[in-house]
């Protein structure tokens, strides 16, 4: 189990759960962390890691992230979200990559919203430890990737990766802001770089009000 997306501004949250009865196929492929693979490789990849394994994948949009937000932590939404994709594989182990400063908290998490029993080894790095986790991640990535694309495509432009260190990002998240006077859509409301893009238009808007009213 892996995720890819958690911290982006824009775009949605995925969720990718692999399953196998060997990891040899994915070792003599090499699979590896996405972050360690090119676009290229991740490409290449993906259908390949879905001919030995049974792959299940949860998209989750920004609107739907920030509802699921204003109920419950980021990391309980990833752990509901884990235990979802762990219900429908039906594993007898499950190897997560750690959401959760507390790696035995994060599997807690888990365990409580899935209603069989099954054996957790959550760990962080995990995608770096062991190859269904790196497999994961490689599926996961490809299709946030993919889901980034069409975004693009439905704007219009292009909207960077999605994270807030992103300077290609931020760039047009503060472009569409400052002209539209509103988050774009597929936007993280709940995130504080959206909340400050926000409050620096108000703010814009009171010094306006002001300069006018002398």
């Amino acid at each position: 189990m892996d995720e890819a997306g958690r911290g982006p501004v824009l775009g949605p949250l995925v969720i990718c759960g692999v399953a196998t009865e060997s990891d040899v196929p994915l070792r003599q492929m090499n699979v590896r962390d996405s972050k360690k693979l090119s676009p290229e490789r991740r490409e290449a990849l993906f259908p390949e890691i879905q001919k030995v394994c049974r792959a299940e994948v949860i998209v989750v949009g920004a609107a739907e992230i920030d509802a699921m937000r204003a109920q419950m932590t980021l990391n309980d939404l990833e752990a509901k979200l884990f235990a979802s994709v762990i219900e429908k594989l039906h594993p007898e182990v499950a190897y997560v990559d750690s959401a959760d400063v507390d790696e035995h908290e994060f599997k807690k998490a888990i365990l409580r919203a899935v209603p069989f029993e099954v054996d957790i080894v959550s760990k962080h790095g995990a995608d770096d430890l062991f190859p269904v986790v790196s497999a994961a991640s490689v599926i996961a990535k490809v299709h946030r990737d993919a889901a980034i694309r069409k975004i693009e495509a439905e704007i219009g432009q292009k909207i960077g990766s999605g994270y807030s260190h992103d300077a290609e990002t931020i760039a047009f998240l503060e472009k569409w802001v400052q002209e539209k006077r509103s988050l774009p859509p597929h936007t993280r409301a709940s995130w504080d770089t959206s909340k400050r893009l926000l409050s620096a238009i108000s703010t814009h808007k009171i010094d306006e009000f002001v300069e006018k009213a002398r």
